[in-house]
């Protein structure tokens, strides 16, 4: 890989990477539900460092504090070792080269980050939000590739020092040539060409001192002794700014291969907006871990009609590079309920109890759902039908009985859509979060709670009166709550027009939703 085309290592310390044990690693942002591509980039790394006696780590890019939180590490920690995927190195059990959180690694980034400056590889620009948003829309009028113009490239030491002292807040840039070509050598797709005048300079440490991910994801990949990083491939974009800092920095880069997007069926990115994305949807609708692994192996590795069942190891072992299709791979439902089947149908039925139990079926989980339904049985046979859609997946409702409620159709549209909404943007899922959504819903709509709450009695449970709601969605949990308001979102309705989110909920509307 070249960053620089007329620029030579620095360091010949740094040994030739085919000399190097492998390495590779998976590098998740904790500001969501675990996602399926996470699992997906996951399984990618895993294999090629099993494949080749390697090391694989697993490290938390946590430099967005605004969004990250521990319980989404948690979550996805949990979800990735559920799928059967282990990693030998990572935040929970440790390793030589941590720590492997990046909040925990801040002085890191702050040493290398004024190394840079000192070399004249980066420098402070001080450009108020308001003249970067001026510049930006100048040059979309011109239809010029948005890049920052260096006015702070011709301060001197003298005025550095004087807004320093002032306060004027400042965020570190690197420094991008104005000309010349940068070849990101990538091993599926080959070389790929950046004009260095359409490269942005980088903001790499943002005004409160928090790197950003692209300086920290350079400097972790060098100290952790990454050889191959598998990433999505919307981080092409970004290869040519990670490795004009190998160069800055004199460290050789780890080789690149950026994987093709999850699509749907109809070949947009894969979204919550038209599929569930979340690793631990599956769990809760029943799909079996190695089933969903095996699904998303099937995706890297070619099979023919009869040998699509693939344990970890099979997969292993017939993984090759050159086999992963850049057309981009569906996501395809029926596909993974028929490849679940298989593995359900295979189960002894003392194992398949056991499946069920662990499922829907344990005590705790069982206690819960009886606290709820008690009040409301006078014999033991109406628990079936009262308790039904705790072990349903999406429940069989239709348009009318959603609209048979007294709100107009387009507030029951702007209902489901503001709950999901609303519910996507806490970052827990318990009781008093849910009626605190609800309740702000009815007081959107001007509408009476009672009229509200029945209509998510039928998008939640199937019914227009069950047990408890808020209680009742925060068992199920986040993931089955947003598929089944999703899914009456359809029945009722195309998903809102960006027009209609721009009246409901203005800017801070989902992108996926926008999209």
């Amino acid at each position: 890989m070249t960053a620089l085309d007329n620029e030579s290592r620095t360091d010949p310390a740094v040994p030739l990477l085919q000399t190097r044990p492998i390495r590779t690693r998976v590098a998740p942002s904790p500001t969501g539900d675990p996602h399926v591509g996470t699992a997906y980039v996951a399984l990618v790394n895993y294999i090629f460092a099993k494949q080749n006696g390697g090391t694989f780590l697993l490290r938390i890019e946590d430099t967005d504090r605004a969004r990250s939180t521990l319980e989404s590490e948690a979550a996805i920690l949990t979800a990735l070792r559920w799928l059967g995927l282990t990693w030998d190195e990572g935040p929970d059990i440790g390793g030589a080269h941590g720590p492997y959180r990046q909040s925990d690694r801040t002085a890191i980034y702050a040493r290398y980050a004024d190394e840079l400056l000192e070399r004249g590889h980066a420098f402070r620009c001080f450009c108020s939000p308001e003249r970067l948003a001026a510049m930006r829309e100048a040059q979309r009028l011109a239809k010029q590739p948005p890049r920052y113009d260096g006015h702070c490239l011709k301060l001197d030491r003298v005025e550095i020092d004087a807004l320093v002292a002032e306060g004027v807040p400042s965020v570190v840039r690197m420094k991008v040539p104005d000309f010349g070509v940068c070849v990101v050598d990538d091993l599926r797709r080959g070389p790929i060409e950046f004009e260095w005048h359409a490269v942005d300079m980088q903001v790499l440490v943002k005004s409160d001192g928090m790197p950003t991910y692209h300086l920290a994801n350079v400097v972790d990949d060098h100290l952790m002794e990454i050889t191959h990083v598998f990433r999505g491939e919307e981080w092409v974009s970004s290869a040519p700014k990670h490795l004009l800092l190998y160069s800055y920095f004199g460290w050789e880069a780890p080789k690149l291969m950026h994987l093709p997007l999850l699509r749907n069926p109809d070949k947009s990115k894969l979204s919550k907006r038209k599929n569930p994305t979340s690793i631990l949807f599956y769990a809760r609708m029943g799909y079996l871990p190695e089933a969903l692994l095996n699904f998303l192996g099937l995706l890297l590795v070619s099979s023919s009609e009869g040998s699509e069942v693939m344990s970890l190891d099979e997969l292993t072992k017939r993984f090759d590079i050159a086999n992963i299709s850049l057309g981009g791979p569906v996501f395809d439902v029926p596909k993974l309920d028929w490849l679940n089947g298989r593995y359900l149908r295979e189960l002894a039925p003392d194992a398949l109890f056991e499946r069920v139990r662990d499922w829907g079926f344990d005590r705790a989980r069982l206690v819960k759902i009886l606290e709820l339904a008690h009040a409301r049985i006078e014999r033991l046979s109406d628990l079936g039908e009262l308790t039904a859609f705790f072990f349903a997946g999406r429940l069989p409702i239709t348009k009318e009985r959603l609209l048979d409620v007294k709100l107009p159709p387009a507030d029951v549209r702007k209902a489901l859509a503001l709950a999901m909404w609303g519910l996507d943007a806490e970052r827990v899922f318990d009781r008093s979060v849910v009626e605190r959504v609800l309740k702000s819903i009815g007081e959107t709509l001007s509408a009476k709670f009672r009229d509200v709450a029945r209509l998510f009695y039928v998008a939640i449970t199937g019914s227009p009166t069950s047990v408890p709601l808020f209680e009742a969605m925060e068992l199920l949990g986040r993931d089955i709550v947003r598929e089944r308001l999703r899914v009456a979102l359809e029945q009722v309705g195309p998903p809102p027009s960006a027009a209609e989110q721009k009246s409901w909920r203005g800017a801070a509307a989902p992108e996926e939703l926008a999209t």
